[in-house]
């Protein structure tokens, strides 16, 4: 399952979500699940996220959301947020380089 969600945030909320992100990143390379892959990018503008996930679990589980780091991250997000996360599924048409491809 892939997945992208984007957000745009409060400026004043923008390194605590930094901080928040960068700590989901250091839990996954502490853990390092399989069949999982992630990013998160910072739009021009400062304030606004995309994240992009795609997790291959047999069982059907997302390993991201399990992860403590990444339950801390969500929990507040809304309150961080000047316009509240969008999360799209998206289909991969081609790819170079990009996510091991």
């Amino acid at each position: 399952m892939k997945r992208m969600v984007r957000y745009k945030l409060k400026a004043d909320r923008v390194d605590e979500n930094e901080r928040l992100v960068r700590a989901v990143y250091q839990e996954l390379a502490e853990r390092r699940p399989t069949g999982l892959r992630y990013a998160t990018f910072k739009l021009e503008d400062g304030v606004s996220f995309v994240h992009i996930a795609s997790h291959e679990a047999p069982d059907g589980s997302n390993l991201l959301t399990a992860l403590p780091a990444f339950k801390a991250f969500v929990a507040g997000v809304r309150e961080r947020c000047e316009e509240p996360p969008v999360t799209v599924g998206i289909s991969e048409i081609g790819a170079y380089g990009f996510f091991g491809s």
